[in-house]
């Protein structure tokens, strides 16, 4: 099968997630109203699009002859669909819809835990631990946050109106966030005083081609 677009990736999920809870394929309609196109024609040049990559199969003039080869099929098993995030706006929640880039389709076994997100790093406070700027970091939700985090993990956390990807440590009662990077300072938090939240915590790193290294 050859490579795909974004749009064309969208439309096959919404044919398979289709399949799957109703048991047999979208009409041309269903797609516009799912994916908004305009009309059942930009619809149909999509289809013919991947019929002619090899992705899908069509019969002529049916409604509903729309079939996934099993290649396909498999494929979009084995892919995940992961939001990009952009630069986090102070305060907001970090997967605001705002803060959405795209969506990439990754192979789940690049990562020891699979990812919720990957944050677009900023700076080279990280550089040391491989974290470039304008990497793609994985990171995966902790939904216990502060409580589910260890010594020695690499996060992303909220501190006050910034969002920061720094290697976790717990000292008394205090939490250092630690740079990678001899020219970056620590940030010394007391949870009693200052708003922390653990936001996630980096799984994987994918590596920005610009960076050059």
């Amino acid at each position: 099968m050859q490579l795909l677009t974004e749009r064309q990736h969208e439309i096959l999920r919404f044919i398979a997630k289709h399949i799957e809870d109703t048991g047999f394929p979208p009409t041309r309609l269903d797609i516009c109203s799912a994916l908004g196109f305009k009309s059942p024609n930009a619809a149909e040049t999509h289809l013919k699009a991947l019929a002619k990559k090899g992705a899908i199969s069509m019969v002529p003039g049916a409604s509903r002859s729309i079939r996934l080869l099993p290649s396909t099929a498999q494929g979009i098993i084995e892919q995940l669909s992961i939001p990009l995030v952009g630069r986090v706006a102070a305060g907001s929640p970090i997967l605001a819809q705002e803060h959405l880039e795209a969506q990439y389709q990754i192979d789940p076994q690049l990562f020891p835990m699979t990812p919720d997100y990957l944050l677009k790093v900023r700076g080279m406070s990280m550089r040391d631990a491989g974290i470039l700027h304008d990497d793609l970091l994985a990171v995966k939700r902790l939904p216990g946050g502060l409580s589910e985090t260890r010594d020695g993990q690499i996060v992303v956390a909220r501190l006050e109106e910034d969002v920061t990807v720094k290697r976790f440590k717990r000292d008394g009662k205090k939490i250092v966030l630690l740079p990678e990077n001899p020219d970056f300072e620590p940030i010394v938090v007391d949870p009693s005083q200052d708003f922390l939240a653990i936001e996630g915590l980096a799984v994987g790193v994918i590596r920005n081609p610009r960076s050059g290294l």
